[in-house]
């Protein structure tokens, strides 16, 4: 390209390079990726027909952004998947700390080397990762993290105190000519967000007594959780009022959707190992957590993350290679009864209404169960297995475990054609593992819906009429 050789501000004119803002070079990247087709913020799963034609419309508008939902609603990947849309590089006024535009410099350093070197200032190309900067909002972030502070030492190598050039230029600043994204904005304390209302409109920043103009160029996106608005802070209305959209993300609407993001989040399990997860065990972790954020046992109001569903689906996972490696097996395939370990990994991500504190476990117990229904009726009715139930009829028991090999299950699998007919259905592989973990699938379908009785035993289960 032949912008990125120009080495200085002369080059760079005669290389027909022209200055536009952050803002219409998001705008400008925009519209050239949905002219053509381009999938604008890859990775980001459920929300093409609700939230992204929101943010592109804000994009467009030229808009600040508050994406506002709850934990686990990927607003932070959003925010930062906003940095693609900049140029992939872009020239700056080589040392500057604040990437001033080689043709319009704003800090004093800058415009005084302008002044003096003129077309033979020297231009340095900095990457779209440089041009985005974050900050989590927390009650003790000061003016000086995020515009800045007089420097001590550069006053003491002689320059006066009003001096511009004393300043150690704070988070805000030196996003200049990019992204600024902060999460969690009610949290920041109101005498600092009075200090972003300033960056945002006025442009001007006053430290230590004294006002500096800087006009940054800029795109400020927030985050915030609705629930925070009364729990822990709020927005100041003037600086809310400074954001031109306001953009409400949601959950994954659908099982898949859940199951997608799971599947690309989740952790690589360890070599060495070969692991399958049936499709319908990723159902059930994914309906685990639609439950939940149905549940009126569980506060609603917190939200229900999708980092529930993807540290099941790990410690699923988890479970299945502890057993493999425990009984000797090739293939690790995650059954029904591995599902009283994922405890840890969601009651963490839950909180539980008052009046069912100390019930967690019960809780818990009762969202699985209608998971584990759920999937197996999407799948099956319990009267295609009626020789299976005549085989129970009869007097016969099957144990089921999660540590019982997979060869535990074998006698009952052969013993009966319909569970061979089943296996074939989801089209699921026809290996010991596999047939394990369906036919724990259709045991557990048919105690939930009445036609099989189940007796808790330790480590497992026996199943009979």
């Amino acid at each position: 390209m032949g912008q990125s050789l120009a080495a200085n501000i002369g080059e760079l004119r005669a290389s027909g390079h022209q200055r536009e803002g952050v803002k219409e070079e998001l705008r400008r990247n925009l519209m050239d990726g949905l002219q053509h087709g381009d999938t604008i913020f890859p990775g980001i799963v459920g929300y093409d027909d609700t939230v992204l034609p929101q943010l592109a419309n804000a994009i467009i508008a030229g808009h600040d952004v508050i994406l506002l939902g709850e934990r686990g609603q990927a607003k932070s990947r959003l925010m930062r998947a906003l940095a693609s849309l900049l140029d992939e590089r872009t020239p700056i006024v080589a040392g500057c700390e604040i990437n001033d535009h080689p043709y319009a410099p704003i800090c004093q350093r800058c415009i005084d080397l302008v002044r003096e070197k003129g077309e033979a200032t020297a231009v340095a190309w900095v990457g779209r990762e440089r041009r985005y900067a974050e900050k989590l909002a927390t009650p003790d972030i000061s003016i000086a993290d995020l515009i800045g502070e007089v420097d001590p030492i550069k006053v003491a190598e002689g320059r006066y105190l009003s001096d511009e050039l004393t300043i150690h230029f704070g988070l805000i600043p030196r996003a200049n000519r990019g992204i600024f994204g902060i999460n969690e904005l009610p949290d920041l304390a109101e005498r600092i967000q009075v200090g972003l209302l300033n960056v945002m409109e006025e442009k001007d920043v006053q430290i230590r007594g004294y006002m500096v103009r800087m006009p940054l160029d800029l795109m400020v996106v927030a985050s915030a959780n609705p629930e925070d608005y009364t729990a822990r802070g709020r927005i100041i209305t003037p600086l809310k009022d400074r954001f031109g959209s306001q953009v409400r993300t949601h959950y994954p609407s659908e099982i898949e959707q859940e199951i997608t993001i799971m599947e690309a989040e989740a952790a690589t399990p360890p070599a060495g190992v070969d692991v399958y997860v049936p499709p319908f065990m990723k159902e059930v972790v994914a309906e685990i957590t639609h439950l939940a954020r149905r549940s009126p046992r569980i506060a609603q109001s917190s939200g229900v993350s999708v980092r529930m569903s993807i540290g099941n689906y790990e410690n699923l996972i988890s479970n299945a290679i502890r057993r493999c490696l425990r009984v000797r097996e090739h293939l690790a395939v995650p059954r029904i009864s591995d599902l009283r370990f994922l405890a840890p990994s969601t009651m963490g991500k839950i909180e539980i209404e008052a009046l069912d504190e100390g019930k967690e476990g019960q809780v818990l117990q009762r969202i699985q169960n209608s998971a584990v229904a759920a999937v197996f009726g999407r799948h099956f009715g319990a009267g295609q297995f009626p020789r299976l139930l005549d085989y129970f009829a009869a007097g016969a028991t099957i144990e089921a475990g999660d540590g019982m090999p997979s060869s535990g299950y074998s006698q009952s699998f052969a013993a009966n054609d319909e569970l061979e007919g089943a296996l074939k259905r989801l089209h699921l592989p026809d290996q010991p593992a596999t047939r394990a973990s369906l036919t724990e699938l259709v045991l557990e379908g048919l105690h939930l819906t009445k036609r099989l009785n189940k007796t808790e035993a330790e480590g497992g289960a026996i199943y009979q009429q």
